[in-house]
């Protein structure tokens, strides 16, 4: 008897090859067999209609603190991930001394926004060392994988102390730190980050610490790797998003070189004021080997609340929004003419959101018979009321009593450009950030984004084509092994779903889930029947199942 059987299916395994009708047999947490098979087993999945994949890999996530409070890995496991990498970006909270818990906290706080207050409730703190952190993770289990980057922050303080936030590392400082980045590798790290961001402040708003390592520093880290022959790095590199310069160029061959491992960096946005950053940064990163951009499928997007609407606190004119900041005051402005006539003036030279109004749509209302605009842009609606987009976006702020709150999509708004960057085979999917940014939105549902909107509606790549890039080039990337294929002898990560309707929600849901009560946003999915990890059903009918099968996923 096997322990699980899914019949009926079309098996898409991962390696890019022509999808097949086939059923999938589980028995001790791995595939056992693929074709067609009988019905003995414990439990059959008839999935007729349906997909049968493996199981993605999220390869940029910031699950590092919520691994401590929520098994479910959620919403990830939602969207048919098997298997999540945390710890990139420099910042991390591993390996951490009792007395420097506060300054990892605050590094997250600052970094990735996560509330200090719910950090501080629900990390359980079970682990001193980096080994100690991945035992504890083990321990503890969870609903999906878990793999591991060493972010580069915590190893130097944990040598340097205060001083990792000020200076470079002296000679023997950087051989102990060294030495504590190989010994996360050998304990299974897959390699490790960090960032050279300007906005990247960690605790008291100074750089965050890995910011400030040498070039030798890096060149000994790199070495570590390349001495392990394992393991990749992931650095946020472009301080202009999408855009790479000659000295980020310059950074980016000293560590493939020095390491001789793969190299992905951020961020790979399309922007609407520098069309051509992205295709010469993907030109400049495809001259060497091992270079791997990273990029999203989604709009990279922020809440705008106009109570608070700190989107638009550069334009001089919005100063009498936040002067007095009652509703009767901030009412009065809003649909005060001259105000109107001073922003779009603004609005004509600003070099970030220049009043393109299909950028900017209704997330979120409160009075009923508002919510119909919900999840529409203001430039639908606009044009809907033969209205001027400014006009109509202020009107729909007072028509809801300055309640309503707005998403504004910054980057990756064109969809021709945008599609450039997942067309081309050498670029990540990714950038998801699950568990960063908890209160502000959430683009962990990439996935079946991707599937859906993507694929299934803009027919840009076909399903085995996409399906191959969340799954084996991941894996492939951070040297994962026997996962992101569906093979005899892999391990049963498995997602199934239905291809005419996988996606994800028109909008995020707000859920009040943190510790402490604290409010996040999640992003529902659409047509993921199953998530099945290490053979048990994790994910299915619309919710967790509360099994904790997997594991930490060692380099």
């Amino acid at each position: 008897m096997y322990d699980l059987l899914i019949k009926n299916g079309t098996v898409i395994d991962g390696t890019g090859a022509p999808r097949r009708q086939a059923d999938v047999a589980v028995a001790g947490g791995k595939i056992a067999e693929i074709g067609k098979v009988g019905d003995g087993a414990h439990k059959v999945i008839d999935a007729e209609g349906c997909v049968v994949a493996p199981g993605f890999i999220d390869p940029h996530t910031h699950y590092d603190a919520q691994i401590c409070w929520d098994p479910a890995i959620s919403p990830s496991c939602w969207h048919g991930v098997t298997s999540v990498v945390m710890g990139n970006c420099g910042v991390g909270i591993a390996p951490c001394q009792p007395q420097s818990r506060e300054v990892a906290m605050r590094d997250l706080v600052n970094v990735e926004a996560i509330p200090f207050e719910v950090l501080n409730a629900g990390i359980t703190w079970d682990w001193i060392t980096f080994p100690e952190f991945l035992d504890a993770a083990e321990q503890r289990g969870s609903a999906l994988n878990l793999g591991f980057i060493a972010p580069l922050t915590p190893f130097r303080h944990w040598v340097m102390g205060e001083a990792s936030m000020e200076r470079a590392a002296t000679p023997d400082e950087t051989a102990r730190i060294a030495s504590l980045l190989r010994e996360a590798v050998d304990a299974g790290a897959f390699g490790f980050s960090t960032t050279v961001l300007n906005q990247h402040l960690g605790h008291q708003g100074r750089p965050l610490a890995c910011r400030n390592a040498s070039p030798d520093e890096l060149k000994a880290y790199c070495n570590e790797l390349k001495k392990s022959g394992k393991g990749a790095i992931e650095i946020a590199l472009t301080q202009t998003v999408g855009q790479m310069n000659d000295q980020e160029e310059e950074l980016l061959a000293m560590l493939l070189t020095e390491s001789g491992r793969p190299v992905t960096f951020l961020a790979l946005f399309q922007r609407d004021d520098l069309p051509e950053a992205c295709p010469e940064t993907r030109r400049r990163a495809s001259a060497y080997p091992g270079a791997v951009p990273q990029t999203s499928p989604l709009a990279l997007t922020r809440e705008v609340n106009m109570r608070n609407p700190f989107s638009f606190a550069a334009f001089k004119c919005w100063s009498r929004v936040f002067a007095d900041k009652s509703k009767e005051a901030q009412r009065a402005v809003y649909a005060d003419p001259a105000f109107r006539n001073a922003f779009r003036d603004e609005l004509k030279s600003a070099s970030g959101f220049s009043g393109d109004w299909r950028r900017l749509t209704v997330h979120e209302t409160h009075k009923p018979e508002m919510t119909r605009y919900e999840g529409r842009t203001v430039g639908d609606i606009a044009a809907e009321r033969s209205k001027d987009g400014l006009d109509t976006f202020l009107d729909l702020t007072l028509e809801d009593d300055l309640d309503i709150e707005f998403v504004l999509a910054q980057f990756n708004v064109n969809v021709e450009l945008v599609k450039q960057n997942l067309l081309d085979p050498s670029v990540l999917i990714a950038l998801g950030d699950g568990g960063a940014h908890v209160d502000m939105l959430c683009d962990a549902g990439y996935p079946t984004y991707l599937l859906g909107t993507w694929v299934r509606e803009r027919q840009i790549m076909p399903l085995e084509h996409a399906i191959s890039r969340l799954t084996a080039q991941p894996a492939d990337l951070f040297g994962i092994k026997g996962r992101g294929r569906l093979a005899v002898g892999n391990a049963a990560d498995i997602a199934v779903f239905d291809p005419d309707t996988i996606g994800s929600a028109s909008r995020g849901e707000r859920r009040y889930d943190l510790p402490g009560g604290a409010k996040r946003m999640v992003m529902p999915s659409r047509g993921v029947e199953y998530t099945i990890v290490n053979g048990q059903i994790v994910y299915a009918g619309g919710g967790a199942t509360g099994r904790t099968p997997g594991t930490v996923l060692r380099s």
